[in-house]
């Protein structure tokens, strides 16, 4: 078996044994005197798993984001280069991020998955803080006012503020910035070097993950919003499909065997819901799928603040299933207000879990939706995080073989390194 191959079995075997050993410590213990806090003490000490590994994930990420993206955007040698890619991209991007909260809005609006909810106005209290809506607060958020203080947060978006400045003004010192190219270029293939071992941790992280959820939910979490899981999930399927058509149309037969080399970490991010634990493996793969690794180390940072596609959809979903289950009518044109408002306050959120809820509680609020609504997705947010998060990683590897492929950087699929 190869080893891609068995990473894969390993994780989908510890994602049936954690659901296994979730459902088997529920029933053991639910409805028993103390049984409650047996559960709990399973579910904090089993989680440590997931959080170790996550947290060795976060330790990656911003030395690699920097490193590889200085290095990428120093090779391609001008500050035309970056500007023709940088648009490429963002063309990519503005128009996946529509279509993915268009098709979520469209969805919401024929299903109607919280019309027979009928809930009344309590007045409770979500627990989730809004996002600044505001121009200024956006723009604070983008540029960083300290780097060590984005990377020690991880803050993608503003590490790749940092490491374009970073990258273009080592390109024009030219024979003096070589030096700074070879020592960043030799610390991406190290952190590399590291994400393997790393990677070889994620079964055991999601055999925590599953089996906390199960534990502390029950195998009742599985059916309970059936219906609006289910119909979310069929609109993830539908989003899938014309990423992946759009991507096959661009890139041909090319565009298959790009979503086989993904199927590692699009499972990673499913069961680990973060779309982050599966970036380093995303960006091994696109490299060995032909990818230049110029244009790999420079759009691949961008997606994860600018393109996480499965977010948008379940934004649009979410704010108009909260709407409905209030029994709330908003007319088109206020629908429309609100998948402009998403596009704007949207960008720069990390791909990480319950990120989206803290969009979406700025968003209700603007259209005096109830705020308490979010308490009908925080029992299921996790199931849902985990569709969400394979699709961004899907929608961001498609994104940069498009990119690659336009810009005539496609090579012939290569043996992915050993790590």
């Amino acid at each position: 078996m190869k080893k891609s191959n068995r990473l894969t079995f390993y994780i989908f075997l510890a994602m049936v044994l954690g659901i296994l050993t979730g459902y088997l410590v529920n029933i053991a213990y639910s409805g028993k005197d103390g049984g409650q806090v047996t559960i709990g003490k399973f579910v904090e000490n089993i989680s440590i798993l997931t959080s170790v590994f996550l947290r060795l994930v976060k330790m990656i990420i911003a030395p690699l984001v920097f490193t590889t993206l200085v290095v990428g955007i120093a090779k391609l040698g001008d500050i035309k280069a970056v500007g023709r890619i940088g648009g490429k991209t963002m063309l990519w991007f503005i128009s996946a991020t529509f279509v993915s909260l268009f098709l979520g809005l469209i969805l919401v609006n024929i299903l109607k998955p919280g019309a027979d909810m009928h809930l009344v106005d309590k007045h409770a209290e979500s627990g989730i803080k809004a996002a600044d809506m505001t121009l200024r607060g956006f723009f604070e958020h983008v540029f960083p006012d300290s780097v060590v203080n984005a990377m020690a947060h991880n803050e993608i978006l503003q590490i790749v503020i940092f490491a374009l400045f970073f990258g273009v003004a080592t390109a024009a010192i030219g024979e003096m910035g070589q030096i700074v190219i070879k020592f960043l270029d030799s610390v991406a293939h190290i952190m590399l070097k590291v994400t393997g071992y790393v990677m070889n941790f994620a079964p055991f992280a999601v055999f925590g993950a599953m089996a906390a959820t199960i534990a502390e939910k029950g195998a009742g979490i599985l059916r309970t919003y059936g219906i609006f899981i289910s119909e979310f999930y069929a609109g993830l399927a539908c989003l899938w499909i014309v990423l992946a058509g759009v991507g096959c149309l661009i890139l041909g037969k090319r565009g298959l065997d790009l979503l086989k080399r993904i199927k590692d970490p699009v499972l990673l991010a499913f069961s680990t819901a973060s779309s982050e634990a599966a970036y380093p493996k995303v960006m091994e793969e696109l490299e060995g799928f032909g990818a230049d690794n110029r244009i790999v180390s420079f759009v691949l940072p961008l997606g994860y603040s600018f393109n996480l596609d499965g977010s948008m959809m379940y934004m649009t979903f979410a704010s108009l299933f909260i709407a409905q289950a209030y029994d709330m009518h908003l007319g088109i044109e206020q629908q429309f207000s609100m998948l402009l408002v998403l596009m704007i306050t949207s960008k720069g959120i990390a791909g990480v879990p319950r990120a989206s809820l803290v969009v979406i509680a700025g968003t209700l609020s603007m259209f005096k939706i109830p705020d308490e609504g979010l308490l009908l997705l925080l029992g299921v947010d996790h199931l849902l995080d985990m569709g969400r998060s394979a699709t961004n990683v899907i929608g961001n590897a498609m994104a940069t073989g498009v990119v690659s492929k336009w810009e005539g950087a496609l090579a012939a699929p290569r043996t992915n390194p050993e790590l």
